[in-house]
């Protein structure tokens, strides 16, 4: 382990392993305690268009996915609570729109493209500084957010109508946590890909509910679990030679798995 320190590479790798848990331990309770999961989903695929679009002019794909995704994820809150489209209908309208465009664009543009593959499946040990610059960016705007306004995400995420009710700015920070959960997924693609980054959102925050039920506990606990598995399933891939992003989701379960296992055993002691 010390010795994969000297290389740039694997420091690099750590350091996002650390801004990414703590942004998606953050944004990843607020998105679950909300119910909003699938809204997640459909803007982590909807980020694809922009990754395409960016491919085939020749722009950073990070950028295209962020422009996309904050895009859907108002088009997505726009559609829900202005368009009478039911949500999970609005979810797929830009799920598959964002689908389509980036593999029209990609498809469209000349030669092949190399990193695609890391796009869609993650490849943590090729996060640049510029990756990081972004992934800090994002984190401390998160921490930020969540420290000043904590008590009011809070009460909208567990029950808006009552916000509502207070008169607090609900629709505001509605949108604006809409486009803070859309940079930290793109934030989050180099670690486990588009496919898989959904998991970094939910999976932390499932095991730390097991044990807990504590908006402030879950979130801080996600973060560790997060950063642990995240550090674990690094080690198991480089030595390994499997897919980080792969590999890390399967190391996340896994804390999953032993997580329910231990809160079932000490259900039982205390029955």
């Amino acid at each position: 382990m010390l010795e994969l320190i000297n290389y740039t590479f694997f420091t690099n790798a750590l350091i996002a392993t650390l801004l990414t848990a703590i942004s998606c331990g953050i944004i990843g309770t607020y998105i679950v305690s909300r119910r909003m999961v699938f809204i997640g989903g459909g803007i982590t695929h909807a980020s694809f268009g922009g990754i395409g679009i960016a491919y085939y002019f020749g722009l950073n794909p990070l950028f295209g996915a962020a422009v996309f995704a904050v895009l859907s994820a108002f088009g997505i809150n726009y559609f829900t609570y202005k368009g009478n489209i039911r949500q999970d209908s609005s979810i797929a309208i830009w799920w598959s729109l964002g689908m389509a465009i980036g593999i029209v664009f990609i498809t469209l543009a000349p030669g092949y493209a190399p990193n695609l593959m890391s796009f869609l499946f993650g490849s943590i040990l090729t996060v640049t500084t510029s990756d990081l610059v972004f992934m800090g960016i994002v984190t401390l705007v998160a921490i930020l957010l969540f420290t000043l306004f904590f008590k009011l995400i809070m009460m909208i995420a567990f029950d808006e109508e009552f916000a509502r009710t207070r008169n607090l700015p609900v629709t505001f920070f509605s949108y604006l946590l809409m486009m803070l959960s859309a940079l930290v997924i793109v934030a989050s693609i180099r670690v486990s890909g588009v496919i898989l980054v959904l998991s970094l959102l939910t999976l932390p925050q499932a095991t730390a509910n097991l044990f807990t039920k504590s908006f402030k506990t879950i979130m801080i606990t996600s973060i560790a679990i997060g950063l642990l598995g995240m550090i674990a399933g690094l080690m198991v891939s480089y030595y390994t030679n499997l897919p980080s992003g792969a590999t890390i989701i399967l190391v996340l379960t896994t804390f999953f798995g032993l997580g329910k296992l231990l809160s079932k055993i000490a259900f039982r002691q205390i029955s």
